[in-house]
């Protein structure tokens, strides 16, 4: 048996994103700048796949502008963003736990001037909006804040930090990094006063190498990457319309009966929380209520570095991360770990298991079983 619980670092696809992007690859292949009848079959792509994206975020589809994925979009927000606004200020506020596609371009924009504030986290690993109302100054333009975390699941307060900024100053620009929320919950940004937002494709069971970032029309942004002056000049290059008509369909089809899709995996979320509680010295870090992220279940189990249990499943057939699997392939001790206060034992013993709507209980029942099993047996192998 193969079980995949590491959705969070990627899906698979759904069919009928693998039968659309093998049908513009192969079939309707033309450059959508062509004006020829091959160019405009390709550009009606990209037209549907705005208006499916649109429509579930309610927003207007010249707002939703196409990247290589969540990383790219970060990036062209906040790089972008950071430098067209520069004469109003050159303070940026993040949080400590965000994405590295977040930390390491505000790192960037340090080195290009610009001073940012890291907010703290609380043990639940949820923003100190308290920490947001102090930072904010007249110097502020830009705020940044992820809508769940990857690594442990906690779902930030969004509405609030929100209401916060623009009450401080309507004119500071929110931006919020949802590749992980995005497929989970309904997001409306132009509602709840976000005025950019980022999806990647892999994780909605759509494409790898594909994204999009929406960004409210009054937005001042400055391209990052410059060539022929596709969409609107904010982000040249030919698009990629296999990806870009994969991830519409991805959406399409994450967004239909969502909810029974989410009860579905909170429902087995609960299940494997209450089975692993079982086994002696294993924590779940953050909160695991329904104010959580229905997919993302972090656990620490002492004694057994995360490495070492991690490749024991795998040769069970079990796939499952140590941390984000997007910052490196090298494991370190998590940055998210240490910022809601997890004890010494768990810094580096601890894994995230991540659903999807295709996990069955007879998976989760099956990886159960098998850490009942291994995790006795590694720790009367671990040195003391």
């Amino acid at each position: 048996m193969e079980i995949y619980l590491d959705n969070s670092a990627t899906t698979k696809c759904y069919e009928c994103v693998r039968d659309i992007v093998g049908k513009v690859m192969c079939e309707d292949y033309g450059n959508p700048s062509s004006m020829h009848r091959k160019g405009v079959e390709a550009e009606q792509y990209i037209k549907e796949a705005k208006e499916i994206i649109a429509k579930a975020m309610k927003v207007q589809e010249k707002e939703i502008f196409f990247t290589s994925g969540g990383t790219e979009s970060d990036n062209l927000a906040l790089i972008g963003a950071a430098r067209a606004n520069h004469r109003a200020g050159r303070h940026l506020i993040t949080s400590s736990i965000e994405h590295p596609a977040i930390l390491n371009t505000m790192h960037y924009l340090e080195e290009e001037g610009f001073r940012v504030t890291y907010l703290p986290v609380d043990a639940e690993g949820k923003v100190k909006l308290s920490a947001l109302q102090e930072a904010l100054c007249e110097e502020t333009i830009l705020v940044s804040i992820m809508y769940v975390n990857n690594e442990m699941g906690a779902v930030q307060p969004i509405e609030e930090a929100a209401r916060i900024i623009k009450g401080y100053n309507n004119k500071i620009l929110f931006h919020v990094d949802a590749v992980q929320g995005f497929g989970k919950y309904r997001i409306y940004p132009k509602r709840i006063g976000v005025d950019m937002m980022s999806v990647s494709g892999h994780k909605i069971h759509g494409p790898k190498g594909i994204g999009a970032l929406y960004i409210n029309e009054k937005v001042k942004i400055h391209p990052i990457i410059f060539g022929g002056e596709q969409q609107k000049n904010i982000r040249s290059g030919t698009e990629n319309v296999p990806g870009i008509a994969g991830l519409g369909r991805a959406v399409k089809e994450i967004y239909t009966d969502l909810d029974e899709k989410t009860a579905k995996m909170r429902a087995l979320k609960n299940r494997f929380i209450e089975g692993i509680q079982k086994i002696d010295d294993v924590v779940i870090h953050g909160v695991t209520d329904e104010t959580s992220a229905p997919h993302i279940i972090s656990v620490g189990v002492a004694g057994i570095r995360s490495e070492v249990l991690l490749h024991t499943l795998e040769d069970k057939g079990i796939y499952v991360s140590s941390g984000s699997a997007c910052a490196s392939n090298h494991p370190a001790i998590s940055g998210v770990l240490k910022g809601i206060g997890v004890k010494k034992e768990y810094l580096d013993a601890t894994l995230r298991f991540s659903l999807s709507e295709f996990t069955t209980e007879e998976e989760i029942d099956y990886t159960l079983e098998t850490l009942y099993n291994c995790v006795p047996m590694l720790r009367r192998y671990t040195r003391h």
